[in-house]
């Protein structure tokens, strides 16, 4: 494995190919980019340095920050402020699943999916940010065990601060995730 900035110099030669965006029909493509949690920052810069690249390109990048897509939806349902006294009150695990409720993320309904699929079109690939910040709001498995069920045919790009062995995600390093992903290691 190289360091993180030959990885993402490798990610962004594949994700700029054409090939990259062309699905075989037969399997989803998804994807895992991992990387040390401590590289966060990083990891941000080279996302927007390669947005910004794209859009010079005839590739269309749309990126969705998981957390900022909690926070709106929180917002938008009137609960952002009423989540902060609950968690006052109750303590973080009954926000956390009050949070979950709200955003139906054990239904297909999964609000979070549904404003992903809502926002997409048009997209040559999806990059999925801001896991780490979710946690323990969010877990990665909330959004991909549903996405493959409205997005379809555009490459999906999941940034996650931790390890992916190609089977299981261990968010930073440390807190392993029991689902089973069907997901391709993106520059490993």
């Amino acid at each position: 494995m190289g360091t993180l900035e030959e990885r993402f110099d490798k990610a962004e030669e594949i994700i700029l190919k054409r090939s990259f965006r062309k699905n075989s029909g037969f399997e989803e493509s998804y994807y895992i980019f991992d990387y040390d949690p401590s590289k966060e920052l990083y990891v941000r810069e080279r996302i927007k340095f390669l947005k910004k690249k794209s859009d010079s390109s005839d590739i269309k990048i749309v990126i969705f920050d998981l957390y900022n897509i909690i926070i709106d939806i929180s917002k938008e349902k009137g609960f952002l402020e009423k989540n902060f006294e609950f968690e006052q009150k109750k303590g973080l695990e009954r926000v956390t699943k009050a949070i979950g409720n709200m955003l139906r993320v054990t239904t297909p309904n999964n609000l979070v999916v549904k404003y992903i699929e809502e926002h997409s079109e048009g997209a040559d690939v999806i990059f999925l940010t801001g896991i780490g910040k979710c946690f323990p709001l969010f877990r990665a498995h909330n959004v991909l065990n549903n996405l493959n069920s409205v997005v379809h045919n555009v490459p999906v790009v999941l940034f996650y601060p931790g390890s992916y062995d190609g089977q299981y995600l261990m968010l930073f390093s440390q807190i392993k995730d029991d689902n089973h992903y069907r997901a391709f290691q993106l520059a490993p």
